[in-house]
């Protein structure tokens, strides 16, 4: 099997593909209004903007106490024009919280905003009640203590969002978003030189300001947004040659696949959504990315001194009936000094050691529907044909159990499901009558089942209590594509 088409089997294909799509501020709308022109819209070229890290105000050894604010921010993204956005600390993008295994967190989340907000800690096994989830909303004006332990073996690159119910398109879009690093106590990768880039994207209208959704939107998820790096356009990350790097990639678009491809590199896999995988997977001429998903990568830059190769997020389709708008679309360029060029560094052979699987002892049946029309145009997306209800249960499994989970995609789109509260694994894929075993291991914690095909996965929830089970197309999600999981005590 050649390396792309095994990238296709792989992150595509066994579910360590993560969507996550914003919809856009104020009221929907049919049609989507005309963009601001591309070279309207920020500052191109800008050395990549390192991301601030929210400060850890506990002096105790592992104790982490933060505060953050969800408010009503501006930015002068255009010229001539100030852009009303919603920012956590008034930052865009939002501060990084970086962790360690091990340590208790406790963050305060202050809701500025004029309605309910939420922080979800995106793919954290984190105590129902402190998940941040819609049947927990911070209403405006209150202040909401969230307080959770990180266990041991949950080292990775997660993010964090709000999840409230009906307005998180409206909230992610309108800026609401930041990744949540946990740092292992022995990484064998610590020795290498990291670099976190958080891929948003915005869709300004011709009034400057951040557009309302159209139907094209419920429909696939958010068309037509520009593609920022850290919150810059077309940014520049500047290196010595050679350099050995780690980039952490976390996709917080509202609807777009990255199909990544850096110019004259191969990319090494060394981690998905829960952390680093078992062993390296070197020599990938491109990656896809879904909206959500995160990826650690490590890149060896070209020993090449005054060089620039371009990151580019290539045309990705899937079957959506020759509608929506999937144009590749260059994200950063990487430029190499004049200066001597360093030696590249060698990656252990092996990362870390995954437990063995458990039997299954319980299965469960996820179907994917859409009812009448498509989305906000008179029908919904549905999962065993009910639309989302948070007073009901839709799902029964108990704590410590490995489940198996078969989610059956019988719409005409691809939608990435997520489960909170837990990492799983991927066992399989079936299409066409033909059952694909999932190649390699790894932890994720929204698989991407495309149309006509069924993903199974397993399953085990540790943590009591209700939990989501929904697509990440946000549009969808609010459109009512989403259950309630009981987890109740062994």
């Amino acid at each position: 099997m050649k390396r792309r088409e095994f990238l296709g089997a792989t992150l595509a294909g066994t579910g360590a593909v993560l969507a996550g799509c914003g919809g856009g501020g104020g009221s929907s709308s049919m049609m989507t209004p005309p963009p601001v022109s591309a070279g309207a819209l920020l500052a191109e070229g800008q050395p990549l903007k390192s991301l601030a890290t929210l400060a850890n105000a506990s002096a105790g050894a592992g104790q982490f106490s933060a505060a953050l604010a969800a408010a009503p921010a501006t930015a002068n993204l255009v010229s001539g024009r100030t852009t009303a956005l919603w920012l956590y600390n008034g930052l865009f993008p939002g501060p990084v919280v970086d962790v360690r295994e091990g340590d208790r967190v406790r963050i305060a989340l202050e809701n500025r905003l004029s309605k309910d907000t939420t922080v979800h800690w995106h793919g954290l096994p984190v105590p129902a009640d402190q998940d941040g989830s819609p049947m927990d909303p911070v209403r405006p004006g209150a202040t909401r203590l969230y307080e959770f332990d990180l266990p041991r073996g949950c080292a990775g690159t997660y993010w964090y969002h709000p999840h409230a119910h009906g307005t998180t398109a409206e909230q992610v879009s309108m800026g609401l978003a930041a990744p949540f690093i946990v740092r292992a106590a022995n990484d064998p990768l610590a020795a290498i030189p990291e670099v976190t880039m958080l891929v948003t994207g915005i869709r300004l209208g011709s009034d400057g300001q951040v557009s309302a959704n159209g139907a094209m939107d419920f429909m696939f998820g958010r068309q037509g947004e520009q593609l920022l790096v850290n919150g810059g356009r077309l940014p520049v990350h500047t290196v010595l040659p050679g350099a050995t790097q780690r980039w952490r990639i976390l996709n917080a678009t509202s609807g777009r696949y990255l199909r990544l491809a850096l110019d004259g590199h191969a990319f090494t896999l060394v981690g998905t959504d829960g952390g680093l995988l078992a062993a390296p997977i070197a020599g990938l001429a491109e990656i896809l990315v879904a909206p959500a998903q995160r990826i650690e990568v490590i890149v060896t830059a070209s020993s090449a001194p005054a060089a620039r190769f371009t990151l580019r997020a290539q045309r990705h389709v899937s079957d959506n009936m020759g509608l929506g708008s999937y144009a590749g679309e260059d994200l950063l360029t990487l430029a190499t000094t004049v200066d001597t060029p360093l030696a590249p560094l060698a990656l252990p052979a092996v990362l870390r050691a995954l437990p063995p699987r458990a039997p299954a002892v319980a299965r469960k049946r996820a179907v994917l529907t859409q009812s009448g029309g498509m989305g906000m145009m008179g029908g919904g997306f549905l999962i065993n044909g009910r639309s989302f209800d948070m007073n009901r249960v839709d799902f029964v499994s108990t704590a410590g159990d490995t489940e198996a989970w078969d989610i059956v995609n019988n719409t005409f789109m691809d939608h990435p499901i997520h489960i909170h509260g837990t990492q799983f694994r991927l066992a399989s894929r079936e299409s066409a009558g033909r059952v694909t075993p999932a190649p390699y291991e790894a932890w994720i914690d929204t698989v991407n089942v495309p149309a006509g095909e069924t993903a199974t996965i397993e399953v085990r929830q540790d943590l009591p209590g209700k939990r989501m089970v929904h697509c990440h197309i946000l549009e969808h999600e609010d459109a009512g594509m989403m259950a309630v999981l009981d987890v109740r005590p062994a």
